[in-house]
């Protein structure tokens, strides 16, 4: 299949570096051909802190990959998250100059520039303008106003952004692999395309991505992103939360929550001990579960509590009605469904990714619903594109993040 058919997600994380390599065939179903992974080492809240460590990590990765799809990779689109990616929606306004009051191609144009035109932090870049909806004179969510009649053209769009400088960071350790990085896509943006269906984003519906070391959140509603954002708080806080008050080194509190932790409502009636073996600076010992139980539940429900403020004081979490989809690793935390109901009010129902094919771990495992929706995005930017302006139009997103553009 011709090269342009293959299309490659990377996702930096705090506690993986992952590469899915996928394959789009004719009826535009993907096919997930191989996949690399390799824990991470120099990345701290989904942010690159040793440049060195993290560029070891992303090359075992990817040489995973390449072995397992036997395929050379040379581009990719790469998940950008953190706590300073922040977001905001604007609207643009025109009145129609035509004396007819026929909207043209120009005038659209124009609203676009004008809705996206918003101030930012002079440190930040923009990583995202997302079109919600049109409106022309008094006629909301219209489609394409091109050609319609009408006296004022509106256009709202969802704008996100994030520290330069941060953005960069990640962008270099990719290209002094050396790979392309053909486009960035804030992460929940891309678990979103392959967790989420079209009846979801109509209906409303938010995805939260609670990975190692950030939480990840966003919301959409009558088709359209209405919000977004990132917690600098993950499954790595748990980690260090067992560390802490259980005294106890952070392998083994990591052990004790990916094998015996749970957030339940009934944990406090948990009754056992887990026997911890000896180590090198640690004698062994003891732990109650109900103890290992409450503290993870207590930091889960802090971070779910976080995001439920930020989404109640957009006023839209009321009319959100398929629910919450939870993805990332600490997803797949026992009784985490029944704690985020409790928070949201909402139905909850973990995200996996469908409408692919390949190995089947993959799909049925919320941890991977980033990179591989980052091969979904791909695929539907590449359609979206003129075939001769595309490669220009990812260069200059890219470009504009080094050059000091926006």
């Amino acid at each position: 299949m011709a090269k342009s058919n293959i299309y490659v997600g990377l996702e930096i994380g705090t506690s993986k570096i992952c590469v899915v390599v996928g394959e789009v065939r004719g009826d535009g179903a993907i096919k997930i051909l191989g996949v690399g992974q390799h824990p991470s080492s120099g990345v701290r809240k989904g942010e690159i802190v040793d440049f060195a460590a993290a560029q070891t990590c992303l090359h075992d990765a990817l040489v995973n990959a390449e072995d397992r799809s036997d395929m050379m990779v040379d581009g990719v689109c790469l998940a950008v998250t953190g706590s300073h990616i922040e977001s905001l929606s604007n609207r643009g306004c025109i009145r129609v100059a035509d004396e007819n009051s026929e909207i043209s191609g120009a005038d659209l144009e124009e609203v676009k520039g004008i809705a996206r035109d918003v101030a930012i932090p002079d440190q930040n870049a923009v990583v995202h303008t997302i079109v919600q909806h049109y409106y022309v004179d008094d006629q909301e969510k219209v489609l394409n106003p091109v050609g319609m009649l009408g006296q004022k053209l509106e256009a709202d769009y969802h704008i996100i952004h994030g520290v330069k400088n941060r953005i960069q960071n990640a962008i270099r350790c990719v290209r002094e692999i050396p790979m392309e990085v053909e486009d960035i896509v804030f992460s929940p943006l891309a678990a979103a395309q392959v967790v989420l269906n079209r009846e979801a984003k109509q209906q409303g519906a938010v995805l939260i991505d609670i990975g190692g070391g950030t939480s990840d959140y966003i919301l959409y509603l009558d088709g359209a992103v209405a919000a977004s954002g990132s917690l600098g708080l993950g499954g790595d806080h748990i980690t260090n939360d067992l560390s802490i008050v259980l005294k106890v080194p952070m392998t083994k509190a990591e052990k004790l929550k990916l094998e015996e932790g749970s957030v339940a409502h009934d944990a406090h009636e948990v009754e056992g001990v887990v026997d911890l073996e000896a180590g090198s600076h640690y004698a062994g010992g003891e732990v109650e579960k109900s103890l290992v139980n409450q503290v993870i539940s207590m930091r889960l429900k802090e971070i779910l509590e976080l995001i439920y403020k930020r989404l109640a004081s957009t006023g839209y979490l009321g009319r959100v009605g398929k629910g919450i989809y939870l993805t990332g690793g600490s997803s797949l935390m026992h009784g985490i469904e029944e704690l985020a109901e409790d928070v949201f009010g909402l139905p909850v129902q973990r995200g996996n990714a469908t409408s692919m094919t390949g190995p089947a771990a993959i799909f049925e495992n919320p941890q991977y619903a980033t990179p591989v929706g980052l091969v979904r995005y791909a695929q539907l930017l590449d359609e979206q594109r003129p075939q001769k302006g595309k490669i220009k139009a990812i260069g200059r997103k890219v470009a504009g993040i080094f050059g000091g553009g926006r």
